[in-house]
């Protein structure tokens, strides 16, 4: 059996449209999750669109973290060529985040495409609706399901030789 400290770090994108509101809560849950199931990885994010780029993630989404002891850093940025091929899973966290990065990406590239609900037991392979136009319930609401996606996320990786 291999140890899971000797694999290669397994490198995970979330994406959204704007990598302000979902896609940075879902990197930090990630970040969290993988590191409790003993995951070896390194987590980004990014978006689809470009009208966010360099901006800190949107306040509600850095007031929601900030409740459930995460700090969102970083910056948005958008996807570009070489995420398909540096990174192993990129976690859309909807049906037109997935089906823009499939249009997008290069014959060849190895990144695989799925839902980051596919890994919610709660709703499999849902949409995380964007809380962008929402109050702080919405917010609320959406770190739940990146919640329970992320850490069914990490369980998984952690089971793979």
């Amino acid at each position: 059996m291999t140890d899971p400290q000797s694999r290669p770090p397994l490198h995970v994108l979330a994406l959204c449209l704007g990598n302000i509101c979902r896609s940075p809560l879902a990197e930090a849950l990630l970040g969290r999750e993988l590191e409790a199931a003993g995951v070896s990885a390194v987590v980004d994010s990014a978006g689809t669109g470009e009208w966010h780029v360099g901006r800190p993630a949107d306040p509600r989404s850095r007031e929601v973290a900030r409740r459930h002891g995460l700090t969102l850093g970083g910056r948005a940025r958008q996807l570009t060529v070489s995420d398909f091929y540096t990174q192993d899973v990129i976690l859309a966290m909807d049906a037109q985040n997935a089906a823009d990065a499939r249009r997008l990406r290069p014959t060849g590239a190895h990144a695989r495409i799925v839902l980051m609900r596919d890994f919610d037991p709660d709703a499999p392979g849902a949409d995380v609706p964007d809380p962008y136009t929402g109050g702080p319930d919405a917010f609320e609401e959406v770190y739940a399901m990146l919640e329970r996606s992320a850490r069914t996320f990490a369980a998984q990786a952690g089971l793979k030789p």
